[in-house]
């Protein structure tokens, strides 16, 4: 079938480890097809991660594609997962998929992998993620290991790296020259300014001491209003006030 999604709104492809090793890849090779081609058969390893979004029936943040598994000559028997720009690592062992209702059961196996660009050993490792379900080797199934089921997704950025390119940015602003360097123009403004400024002002001049000011008695009656005063008329003040 086609495009799932556009016949289908709403569908959304969320399946547990559980529905994909017993019923999706179960009945894969068993030969017994489902009414609605959900997940595509496509050799991954013809392709890089990047590319392989647009080729899954249906997935937004995951994508799910039935796999043959082609192993190489010479090494083991190990599977080849090398593309034109890259390779798939395995990180860690298998881990066990046993049955939520039946917990003894042992239903699958999955392998974890991540995908470097370059060539073994080397490579730049990405966050592209790959999570490889297979059958157990105690199932009867005759075609069990030739084909997987695949499930690629990309890795969401973590914390750490976010915080060191924070703490980068941060590093390169605070590098920035904080000192000011007035302009040629501005220093010769400022320095007109303040020879402008700088101007001689007069003296304060003050009035002539005469002999009755100099009592100490005099300062403390000093005042505005004292001042229109004459020094005859003062002296008549204080002698009536001694009366």
């Amino acid at each position: 079938m086609g495009d799932v999604q556009v016949q289908l709104p709403g569908f959304r492809f969320h399946p547990t480890e559980e529905e994909l090793l017993d019923f999706y890849l179960k009945n894969m090779i068993t030969g017994n097809k489902l009414c609605l081609d959900v997940i595509h058969f496509l050799n991954i390893y013809l392709h890089d991660p990047w590319d392989l979004p647009a080729m899954a029936n249906v997935g937004e943040r995951e994508w799910y594609f039935f796999v043959p598994r082609d192993k190489k000559h010479g090494s083991g028997g190990r599977p080849n997962r090398t593309t034109q720009k890259g390779f798939w690592k395995a990180t860690g062992s298998d881990r066990k998929i046993h049955s939520l209702s039946h917990p003894k059961r042992l239903i699958g196996l999955r392998k974890t992998l991540v995908f470097y660009q370059g060539r073994a050993p080397r490579g730049c490792k990405t966050d592209w993620v790959m999570n490889e379900y297979r059958l157990p080797d105690t199932s009867h199934f005759p075609n069990k290991d030739a084909i997987v089921l695949c499930k690629i997704y990309r890795k969401a950025t973590p914390l750490k790296v976010l915080e060191q390119r924070a703490s980068l940015c941060e590093s390169s602003s605070s590098s920035m020259p904080t000192t000011f360097e007035p302009k040629t123009e501005q220093v010769e403004e400022t320095v007109e300014m303040a020879a402008v400024a700088k101007v001689n002002l007069p003296e304060l001049q003050l009035p002539m001491n005469t002999g009755w000011s100099q009592d100490l008695f005099w300062p403390q009656l000093n005042s505005p209003w004292l001042q229109c005063f004459t020094p005859l008329t003062i002296s008549n003040i204080l002698s009536a006030s001694l009366d």
